[in-house]
């Protein structure tokens, strides 16, 4: 029997907040944030075939081994002495150099998907010491849907809502917009001022859902360098606010802003704002 195509969605994650507390010995950072995961995704489907090989829908994002697709995949292949092949699949829907995960997302999902389809049932921390070995932010995209990462993004702990111990839930509509810009994470991090002393903590921050208090203390510590070198992305955060954003920040090392709205009514019209101005935008809740 021919088994069937099964696909995997590889979902966006936004930063609430980003510290970058200081460099370290191996050349990473030491960061604190709080990841949340969007319902904006890639699309990844295997198939049957005789070997491994990969293709994606947006001819301008390489295929090769520079990919992490690719490289997840070989991973699992040289770990696990697969035999096996398949036909891997990328529909690229999420915009890449904006802050949002995708290439990560990918990586992860690559993983979760690959694992299925050959039937390989890799334990979970296995699959996170591959995805570290990926990307920073790849084993979040293993892992619960809103959480508190600290070291290099890789130590995760489950956000929970401080007075239900639930899992925490964003109270808030969103509307994500991304202009063309490509901010290369290296760019950022040359810019970034690392700082450990005085810092919020992030995951009391957040879970206040008082975005009076977000204003004050939700800070990303990419935006002020990356709006003084970028300021196409600042406009973008301005545009939010003026929008009625109770709140709005870049994501990650940009160039995606987004933009916290106590109303959908107020989130739609900010959004179909943000595409007349000729932005990509994500608009919904989480």
């Amino acid at each position: 029997m021919i088994r069937p195509p099964i696909t995997h969605e590889a979902p966006a994650k936004l930063n609430l907040g980003l510290h970058v507390l200081r460099k370290r010995p191996d050349g990473y950072h030491d960061l604190a944030t709080v990841f949340i995961r969007l319902p904006w995704h890639d699309v990844l489907t295997a198939r049957p075939a005789n070997r491994f090989h990969f293709t994606c829908s947006d001819p301008a994002l390489p295929t090769g081994k520079g990919n992490l697709c690719v490289q997840a995949a070989h991973h699992l292949i040289d770990t696990f002495n697969v035999t096996q092949g398949a036909a891997l699949h990328l529909e690229k829907r999420l915009p890449y150099g904006a802050g949002l995960g995708g290439g990560s997302s990918d990586a992860a999902a690559t993983l979760r998907l690959l694992d299925h389809f050959w039937d390989l049932n890799a334990p979970v921390e296995r699959l996170h010491s591959i995805a570290l070995t990926l990307g920073s932010d790849v084993p979040f995209f293993l892992g619960p849907e809103a959480a508190y990462a600290t070291g290099r993004g890789e130590q995760l702990t489950p956000l929970l809502d401080a007075e239900t111990a639930e899992p925490y839930r964003l109270p808030f509509a969103l509307v994500v917009v991304v202009p063309d810009v490509l901010i290369a994470t290296a760019e950022a991090y040359r810019l970034v001022r690392p700082r450990a002393e005085g810092r919020a903590d992030l995951r009391a921050v957040v879970c206040s859902n008082d975005l009076a208090r977000w204003r004050r203390e939700l800070i990303n510590d990419f935006e002020a360098p990356i709006f003084r070198a970028h300021p196409a992305v600042a406009a973008v955060k301005a545009m939010l606010l003026d929008a009625g954003a109770g709140y709005a920040a870049l994501s990650g090392s940009g160039a995606a802003v987004f933009g916290v709205f106590e109303h959908d009514t107020t989130a739609t019209a900010a959004a179909e704002a943000a595409r007349h101005a000729g932005h990509r935008v994500w608009q919904g809740r989480v």
